[in-house]
């Protein structure tokens, strides 16, 4: 065997987040729309893959409370609805 081709190349990746970074990231996710606002931008914008995970991960979480919130409201409401005496 070749001496080149057994030679693995490694591709550096990118740089983890710092402590700094991370400390940033989480106060800004404390503030009321910001925190959304930040979301789309480190989701869909070009940074840290780890932080893109993150803030992907952090949406899909947000969209499925949405959803099972809508759904309890609406199975109140037609409770209410059909105990009422309309």
């Amino acid at each position: 065997m070749s001496e080149v081709a057994s030679q693995r190349v490694h591709k550096p990746g990118p740089p983890p987040v710092s402590f700094g970074s991370w400390m940033l990231t989480l106060f800004l996710m404390m503030i009321p729309l910001v925190n959304i606002i930040m979301l789309f931008v480190w989701a869909f914008g070009d940074s840290n893959p780890s932080k893109a995970n993150y803030a992907k991960a952090s949406l899909l979480w947000a969209a499925i409370g949405i959803v099972v919130y809508i759904l309890v409201f609406v199975v109140i409401i037609g409770t209410g609805i059909s105990l009422s005496d309309y």
